[in-house]
């Protein structure tokens, strides 16, 4: 993230803003990488400029989600302990209906696209080649619905577990948060169902 932002800096580019996905944000290039300290600075100026406007935190993320749409997430893992185990799960997926062939559904929730930074396959690019960095030593595979949903699927660099991170997106004016939030907990249930399938591959799941 932080050496991303220095060849941007590098190209005469101004970085406002760097993020990743377990909760660290780089807020100003001062320092090129997540910084708890800027961030906390960033977060309670917000607070002090909406208190003058008799506005919360919460209120103004509402405001940001009834312009653009709600935003929720969901992420959690399983593991396992047996490489060849995380290998033929992620073989299985893609010659899922053949050789080299992804899954098109996954329960009711139809696939419209597939991101395999594995294989450096990308269905949603027109020479089918992904963008994004690949590497074949590592697993994963994103899958898109067209229900909007984004499901993620991979392995830990450091830990015998299989990741996923889903999220759902919903276009500006669906502010029924709760049937959001039933949408992705069922796109989540058919992902552990139908892609990992836990009791087949012998996966344990993550402890609450």
């Amino acid at each position: 993230m932080g050496n991303r932002a220095k060849q941007l800096m590098d190209q005469g580019k101004a970085v406002l803003f760097a993020f990743e996905e377990a909760i660290g944000y780089m807020c100003c290039p001062a320092v090129l990488d997540k910084d708890g300290v800027s961030a906390a600075v960033i977060t309670a100026e917000m607070a002090s400029f909406l208190a003058t406007r008799n506005l919360s935190l919460s209120q103004q993320l509402k405001a940001v989600y009834d312009e653009y749409g709600f935003h929720i997430t969901k992420a959690s893992y399983f593991i396992c302990h047996d490489p060849k185990v995380i290998q033929q799960l992620f073989d299985n997926l893609r010659n899922y209906d053949g050789k080299d062939t992804y899954p098109k559904s996954c329960g009711r929730f139809k696939v419209s696209g597939i991101r395999d930074l594995t294989t450096g396959y990308d269905s949603s690019q027109p020479d089918l080649k992904a963008i994004l960095p690949t590497s074949k030593s590592s697993q994963m595979i994103t899958f898109t619905f067209a229900n909007g949903g984004v499901a993620t699927m991979r392995t830990s660099g450091t830990e015998p577990k299989i990741k996923y991170y889903s999220e759902l997106c919903a276009p500006p004016g669906n502010s029924d948060v709760e049937q959001l939030k039933k949408e992705l907990d069922e796109l989540v249930s058919a992902l552990e169902k139908h892609f990992f399938q836990p009791e087949k591959n012998n996966l344990q799941r993550k402890t609450e």
